[in-house]
């Protein structure tokens, strides 16, 4: 039985694009030859990664506005400092909402000043900071849209004249944005594009070549923009299963129409969450997730009756990170609001036995 996959990630991906990369795996177009060993230079894969590129684009509303797409590869870790080698000639600032905006601050720090314009820390980044200022002497602003950990997300885009930027890495293609308001966003693939092993990085192509200092090949973006994102061998078949997702998302009505799907969901789990007494929020109500909705118990007494519970419906991976404890519903954009039901089933179950 196909299990309900509230993974954090790498997570549930739609079953038709699991079923044609399989396939893929073993005979890719008739070829006699799988996706994973034809060569990255042949004109099946160029093709391919020239769709993943323009569909991220296109999806995003971003075609013909001086942008590019590019599938790189080191996961949003690498783009901590990748952004900050290409960007930062002297101070950067950083918008701090959690375990991975800690670790950008971490690696800019290498590359010069970092200016923390806000944070949420002292309160275990249980919510977004609002109402702050951004210095305008800065080279760029960085945000994490959606922080996977705590189960908070930025509603509200902070007006500034300076470039943006943002780790998109959770919420990808999940909601309708002004996308053309940043200049750099980078996203791993494995919540809600494919597996992991690939980053999308959109760039806006004028805000690169004006830092002095020389960067290694490998991690400039002009370089894999020349390239047409295969400088190096790329990861065909994590882009492979990108393009089939971004297909099928295109086919779905693209970004307006999975963003509906994702409200409902949300709300679906929020509601429960919110009437049922056994159960509390984590994250504040103005700022809580539509992909990660992380809560506890009210009574700690009852979590062996509760995991036993879920487990035998079929429920995966909803334990939540050391960081808050309690549980995390992770709902990416494949996660089917039939899965959410049954989640909010055990938990309405659970008031009903306790």
């Amino acid at each position: 039985m196909k299990k309900h996959n509230f993974s954090a990630g790498p997570c549930i991906l739609p079953q038709e694009v699991f079923k044609e990369a399989s396939q893929a795996v073993l005979n890719y177009n008739d070829s006699g030859l799988s996706i994973i060993e034809i060569s990255h230079r042949s004109k099946d894969f160029v093709d391919i990664m020239e769709e993943a590129r323009s569909l991220a684009l296109e999806l995003l509303g971003l075609e013909g506005k001086g942008y590019k797409a590019l599938f790189l590869q080191g996961g949003a870790s690498t783009q901590f400092l990748m952004a900050a080698y290409n960007l930062m000639e002297s101070k950067a600032g950083y918008v701090n909402t959690g375990s991975w905006s800690a670790k950008a601050i971490k690696e800019a720090k290498l590359f010069g000043e970092v200016v923390e314009v806000a944070s949420s820390k002292d309160a275990n980044y249980n919510y977004i900071p609002k109402g702050y200022e951004v210095p305008d002497d800065l080279d760029y602003l960085h945000l994490t849209s959606n922080n996977t950990i705590f189960g908070t997300q930025i509603k509200e885009l902070p007006t500034t004249n300076i470039p943006l930027v943002c780790d998109m890495s959770s919420d990808i293609f999940s909601r309708q944005l002004d996308f053309s308001k940043f200049d750099l966003i980078y996203a791993g693939a494995q919540k809600n594009m494919g597996p992991s092993g690939t980053t999308l990085v959109v760039i806006k192509e004028d805000i690169l070549g004006k830092v002095t200092r020389q960067i290694p090949s490998m991690l400039d973006y002009e370089v894999h923009i020349s390239k047409a994102s295969m400088f190096n061998t790329p990861p065909v078949f994590a882009v492979y299963t990108s393009m089939l997702t971004l297909r099928w998302l295109k086919k779905l009505g693209g970004i307006a129409a999975i963003e509906e799907l994702n409200e409902k969901k949300a709300k679906l789990i929020y509601s429960e969450i919110d009437l049922n007494p056994l159960f509390k929020g984590f994250a504040a109500k103005e700022d809580r997730s539509h992909m990660n909705a992380t809560f506890t118990l009210a009574n700690g007494d009852l979590k062996e009756t509760f995991d036993a519970m879920w487990k035998e419906a079929g429920i995966n991976g909803v334990n939540g990170h050391r960081s808050v404890g309690g549980y995390r519903a992770s709902m990416y954009n494949a996660m089917t609001i039939e899965s959410v039901a049954a989640l909010v089933d055990v938990m309405g179950d659970l008031e009903r036995k306790a």
